[in-house]
């Protein structure tokens, strides 16, 4: 017969029953509800299975061949993407992350950060590499004193501060 898989499966209705029961993830549940489906008296083909779940046959056909040569474990098993490499590695980044604590030592840019990570450790990056580095994982915001003009009266500075203090509650 055409889409009937030729599956064995090796737990009992039971078994598969309660794991259905005890499984909390839904990509769980719906990979242990294809082996209920297989284990009934009259199974449905793989493609009902397949459109009952809402996947491709195909998919349903892999997840059986994963279950075929390891049992429900290597079924249930999702392996995650690595994910690309960082451009600037964990040393690096430590290194900067003690730089960013000293208080004597700080950066007036993301640009001057840039060339530290150049100049010193030897990690070329782009800007936008450095700025997320920085700002999101390291959690340091560099702040530099905005310039004064130097036409300014300092003393008028000063005496407005005082003045400020005493007529403000």
């Amino acid at each position: 017969m055409a889409g009937v898989t030729s599956v064995e499966i090796k737990e009992s209705l039971d078994e598969v029953c309660q794991l259905l029961r005890q499984s909390k993830e839904p990509k769980d549940k719906e990979r242990l509800q294809i082996l209920y489906w297989l284990k009934q008296d009259n199974p449905p083909t793989i493609g009902a299975i397949a459109q009952g779940i809402g996947k491709h046959r195909n998919t349903v056909q892999t997840w059986l061949l994963k279950y075929r040569e390891g049992g429900i474990e290597a079924m249930l098993e999702v392996k995650k993407a690595p994910g690309r490499v960082r451009i600037i590695p964990k040393w690096a980044e430590a290194s900067l992350a003690k730089r960013l604590g000293d208080p004597n030592h700080g950066f007036a840019s993301y640009g001057a950060v840039q060339q530290w990570l150049a100049q010193t450790l030897g990690v070329e990056a782009e800007y936008h590499a450095v700025y997320q580095m920085t700002r999101y994982r390291l959690n340091a915001k560099l702040k530099v004193a905005r310039p004064q003009n130097s036409k300014q009266n300092v003393e008028q500075g000063e005496t407005f501060k005082k003045t400020l203090q005493t007529t403000c509650p």
